[in-house]
């Protein structure tokens, strides 16, 4: 099976830019101890299987310093040619700090692959699940900000809960030349009752609503340790069914997800739930979107 995997994550433990990984302290993930290591490409096509990875974009780690994340990445032993990994890059960048731009700019000067950006913006009354402690969307200079992406022309990888999506749907009417990358299929998190299922429903067909709004089909792990192929079959064919084929995309979050699955068994997983459909819709999902979307060699911006 090729694949062009539209979400992964590479680390180097030993520059201490990564403290989270350095001293793993459980959270929504669980127990992570297990992925605190150096992972690379070469550590991920060695968990590939019999998954054929044609590409892969590469999403900023929660660095201390993304610039220095961004640099290190464009050192990477064989990372000049167009098929070595990683073959784009979502950069990290606190956009609510004055000094923005320059990171952005460090960061584009730094490596060609640089498409986008994303920083984290989950907030959740459980500590559990409360990544960040404070509603970016909300704060004037981060809004300001904000337009530094069409300016740069990088698209923007949204990574929120439902309750903060008609917050997100009301941004990204504002930036209509900005291309928003949904993260982990919208992290459908309270899940004790029917709220919060219609929260995440209702809160993905909004931004559905939106001409320059894309779902990536991921992370399904990260909310669902024990998940099935029964469990996230509902999730992805809702999302499919909101964005339509033509704006959702598969990845794999590895190797966060892969705490909780084999590379392989998530891709297989994601073919099972497709297996009734077409060659044009798998070919879509597993591979042409991501490289539209991510304007991977040969491909337009989206």
């Amino acid at each position: 099976m090729e694949i062009v995997d539209a979400h992964v994550h590479f680390w180097k433990i030993g520059q201490g830019n990564q403290p989270w990984l350095e001293h793993p302290r459980p959270n929504l993930l669980g127990d992570y101890a297990p992925m605190a290591h150096d992972f690379g490409p070469a550590d991920l096509l060695a968990a590939a299987g019999d998954i054929e990875i044609a590409a892969a974009v590469h999403v900023e780690a929660d660095a201390l310093d993304p610039a220095r994340e961004t640099e290190w990445l464009a050192g990477l032993p064989g990372s000049g040619g167009a098929g070595d990994l990683p073959s784009a890059l979502v950069i990290g960048a606190d956009l609510s700090q004055p000094e923005a731009r320059d990171v952005l700019e460090r960061q584009i000067a730094a490596s060609n692959r640089v498409r986008g950006v994303r920083q984290i913006l989950n907030v959740h009354a459980d500590p559990l699940f409360d990544y960040v402690g404070r509603h970016y969307m909300r704060e004037p200079q981060w809004r300001a900000n904000f337009a530094l992406l069409a300016e740069f022309g990088l698209s923007f990888d949204l990574q929120i809960y439902p309750h903060q999506m008609p917050a997100a749907a009301l941004l990204a009417a504002e930036h209509p030349d900005v291309t928003f990358l949904i993260n982990h299929a919208g992290m459908y998190v309270d899940r004790a009752g029917v709220a919060g299922w219609r929260a995440w429903r209702d809160g993905l067909r909004r931004l559905a609503g939106l001409p320059n709004v894309a779902l990536k089909l991921s992370g399904f792990g990260m909310l669902d340790h024990d998940w099935t192929l029964g469990s996230i079959r509902p999730l992805i064919l809702e999302g499919i069914d909101a964005f339509g084929v033509e704006r959702c995309l598969f990845a794999s979050n590895y190797p966060v997800d892969g705490l909780y699955a084999g590379y392989a068994a998530i891709w297989h997983a994601y073919a099972d739930v497709l297996a009734d459909a077409g060659a044009a819709v798998k070919q879509a999902l597993f591979a042409d979107n991501a490289r539209r979307l991510y304007r991977l060699p040969g491909q337009e911006k989206a």
